[in-house]
């Protein structure tokens, strides 16, 4: 049976040095982590990598140092923010939970998993993680790097995701009472760097010795997964608008659906046909550039056509409104809008 004292001696070690993180030797000296930006890192973190996380991590606890520094934000300066990082919804409901946290519950965040779980976002994995890291309770945290470890661990072959739940239930059965927040992410730490999805390396890790996987060869092939459907593919158009005076014609999406509460370009709606019903936000001569931006979404892969144009002074759209050129900045826009406007700045 695996021994979660050899995983933990192991991580003492080899934890990875992450911004949010509080290293075991720290733990050991009395330092506590700050739930607020254990929290953060894991709403960010979100089917979002590690590498990919840090630099926005670091410029959000820069800016907004504290829950309540945060939840007094403007929600257009938050997004702006977030621009970049994907999966909007996360961002919307990250100031819907820092508000609630500093508003209603003093800027203190619940220690448990139940109270984590009523908080706007907060999912049983990002509670879990609170839980345990923030505040060393024995939740269980299980997130794809978890799962890999419990498949080969347990030699399990059942396909995700019908596995979730056995899987699950294999690594709240070695949760430990002692240290289970440096634990949570020594299970973490050891499916990124040893037991990988690719070319594992068995031969150094902690848990090589009761590996059912390694010892029957099945290491490799696990976890196994349910083929995935082709994604399929949208197509839309986006409007790019200049003035005269350098401000370009933007809209904000609305709050629910993708990219909602962003800036972005007017266009047409996404849709699985070739030429979608759409309609010009301005009157003008509009000149459709010869190439399209391409994004891939979870669900879909984007085609957007880009049309452009430029428009006198006292023009009136019919939609959205222009920003001047001081305070356009592209680096505020999702990346599908973004691509759009450099094949526009590149024509």
């Amino acid at each position: 049976m695996p021994k979660s004292s050899d995983l933990l001696e192991w991580y003492d070690h080899n934890a990875r040095t992450m911004p949010w993180r509080v290293g075991p030797q720290e733990r050991q000296a009395g330092v506590t982590p700050d739930p607020y930006r254990i929290w953060m890192s894991e709403i960010m973190l979100q089917q979002t990598t590690v590498a990919a996380v840090k630099d926005y991590f670091e410029r959000f606890t820069a800016r907004w140092a504290t829950v309540s520094d945060l939840a007094a934000a403007e929600d257009a300066d938050v997004m702006a923010e977030w621009a970049g990082l994907g999966y909007y919804a996360r961002a919307r409901n990250l100031l819907k939970c820092a508000r609630v946290v500093a508003d209603e519950l003093d800027g203190v965040f619940p220690g448990t998993v139940e109270e984590l779980l009523k908080l706007p976002g907060v999912g049983p994995y990002t509670a879990g993680a609170v839980a345990s890291i923030a505040f060393d309770h024995p939740a269980t945290v299980v997130d794809g790097n978890v799962e890999r470890v419990m498949a080969r661990l347990f030699d399990v072959h059942t396909p995700l995701p019908a596995a979730k739940p056995e899987l699950t239930d294999l690594a709240a059965a070695l949760t430990p009472d002692v240290r289970p927040g440096d634990y949570a992410q020594a299970v973490m730490d050891l499916g990124a760097t040893i037991c990988t999805p690719r070319n594992p390396a068995c031969g150094i890790c902690p848990w090589r010795q009761p590996c059912r996987a390694r010892l029957a060869g099945t290491a490799a092939d696990l976890p196994k997964k349910t083929p995935k459907k082709p994604k399929p593919i949208r197509h839309g158009v986006a409007y790019i608008a200049r003035r005269v005076d350098g401000a370009f014609l933007l809209e904000r999406r609305p709050d629910s659906g993708l990219l909602g509460g962003m800036l972005g370009w007017p266009g047409s709606d996404w849709v699985e046909v070739d030429a979608p019903a759409h309609e010009a936000p301005i009157r003008a001569e509009w000149k459709t550039l010869n190439t399209e931006a391409r994004h891939t979404f979870t669900h879909f892969h984007l085609r957007l056509k880009v049309c452009t144009a430029l428009v006198p002074m006292d023009r009136k759209p019919s939609v959205g409104e222009f920003v001047d050129a001081d305070t356009f900045d592209p680096g505020n826009l999702p990346t599908a809008m973004r691509k759009a406007f450099d094949l526009y700045s590149g024509a």
